[in-house]
Parts: structure tokens; C-alpha cells; sequence
């Protein structure tokens, strides 16, 4: 089992886009043993620190192996729509771990 923690920053003014594009690629997860623990949206104020740019969305994901991580990256019908998350999301911090 591998879990992803993924801090997602949007472009200013493209959160529907950005909404659009989760719209479509969460369902995905299941064909590939992947699962949404946690999807949250928090506020400016949450954040203790004086960096000016916050994530819009953190996840934290979790896929049986590595290999269904990779595939689902790869699956067809994700890249059909991958340019809304490249029209929406600015960047992108990711962490991989495992349970111990």
C-alpha cells in the first residue's frame, strides 16, 4: 500500500475549472485501487507561517501498489481531460509514503 499526500495550487480565478476536472478524474481512482481518504479545502487562516501562497486542496490518497499509481497517471481516459488541470492548477506538491 503506498499513500499520497498531494497539496494542489490553483491558477487565480480557474477554481471551476480546476472543479471540473476532479469531477472526472475521481471516479478513475477505483478502477485502479485507488482511494480519496481526505479531500480538504482549507482556509488562509489555517495556515501557521508567513508563505503567501496556499494550497487550494490538499489529498491524501492511498493505491494498493505503486504500479496502480502509475497506471491510473496513465489511463486514457484521464488524459481526454488533462488539459482543464493544465488550464487550472499552477502547481503541485506531492509526497509519497508508506503505512508503518
Amino acid at each position: 500500500m503506498i499513500y499520497l499526500t498531494m497539496m494542489i495550487f490553483i491558477k487565480d480565478e480557474k477554481e471551476a475549472v480546476f472543479q471540473q476536472f476532479e469531477e472526472l478524474a475521481l471516479p478513475i481512482l477505483n478502477d485502479y485501487k485507488g482511494k480519496l481518504i481526505y479531500r480538504i479545502r482549507p482556509n488562509k487562516e489555517n495556515f501557521i507561517g508567513k508563505n503567501d501562497d496556499h494550497p487550494y486542496e490538499l489529498h491524501f490518497l492511498s493505491f494498493e501498489s505503486e504500479q496502480d499509481f502509475i497506471n491510473f497517471s496513465k489511463d486514457e481516459r484521464r488524459k481526454e481531460f488533462l488539459n482543464l488541470r493544465e488550464d487550472s492548477i499552477k502547481s503541485t506538491f506531492l509526497v509519497k509514503g508508506i503505512k508503518i
